[in-house]
């Protein structure tokens, strides 16, 4: 049998490993969110319009504005803003958050040949790189979003008397770049073997023989049965009495049953079935 190298390793289960598991399952999430939040016209609410009723707002977004109400859930949308669509966080932010979802499809389609499980052992280059590329969408997705919000009041010139409002869509981006963050780093781990190999799954075979061989069972203690053939003796027996003792000393006399006599005579005319 071939000698075993050092850096020779063993998988414990052919089960996918749970970094992968975990990647893809976040990334698409993740890219959802970034969806919503890409084609959802409300970036920030604006209320307390001048010249208008106290009940409308406008949504504003990167593609586009709509204006509504709180009574009718109705929008009238395609308005027209040359100063805000002019502004550059808003050409950076389309330009990134559409990259982003480009980014995202490529990594799971190259993660998944990597990641397929019905292999003895991932292919973690492939699922490495898939995962690096997941991590880059969700960096280009929170970039946008961190700078629209930072800047939040002065996208154009707003008055002081307008209430400026953090839409929905932010929240949503934050959500799904974290998500693709996260799942593309730790499926990015899988390409280093740390932590033992415990991030891939996997064991030395040095240290999966050594604990197979110190963890065998003991072999069982034979048993004593004692013999069944031992010679009888009065001085080492523990019983004070024998049977035939028993029958030998008795202090009352016993009573004779009487014996069972058979009568041959008949007084009658035998019948057929007396013979």
């Amino acid at each position: 049998m071939p000698t075993r190298s050092t850096d020779e390793w063993i998988r414990l289960s052919l089960r996918t490993p749970g970094i992968l598991i975990f990647g893809m399952v976040m990334a698409p999430c993740g890219w959802v969110l970034d969806l919503t939040a890409t084609v959802a016209p409300n970036w920030r609410t604006l209320h307390n319009i001048p010249n208008t009723p106290p009940d409308e707002f406008i949504q504003q977004g990167i593609w586009d504005i709509c204006r509504a109400n709180s009574i009718s859930p109705r929008a009238e949308c395609n308005l027209e803003d040359t100063t805000y669509f002019g502004n550059k966080i808003i050409e950076v932010a389309q330009g990134l958050m559409v990259a982003s979802l480009i980014v995202t499809l490529i990594g799971i389609a190259v993660a998944i040949p990597g990641v397929r499980c019905w292999k003895d052992r991932p292919n973690w280059v492939v699922a490495g790189l898939g995962g690096l590329l997941i991590f880059l969408s969700g960096v280009m997705t929170i970039i946008p979003i961190a700078w629209y919000t930072h800047i939040l009041p002065n996208v154009t010139t707003v008055t002081p008397l307008i209430d400026v409002r953090v839409g929905y869509c932010i929240i949503l981006g934050y959500i799904g770049g974290i998500f693709e963050v996260l799942g593309g780093f730790v499926m990015f781990i899988g390409i280093c073997r740390c932590c033992g190999g415990k991030n891939r799954g996997e064991r030395r075979v040095e240290e999966v023989m050594g604990t197979r061989f110190n963890h065998q069972k003991p072999p069982p203690r034979p048993a004593t049965v004692p013999s069944l053939n031992r010679a009888r003796s009065s001085a080492s027996s523990s019983v004070p009495y024998s049977k035939d003792s028993m029958d030998d000393d008795v202090s009352f006399p016993r009573a004779k049953s009487p014996a069972r006599t058979v009568n041959t005579s008949y007084g009658e005319r035998p019948y057929d079935a007396d013979l």
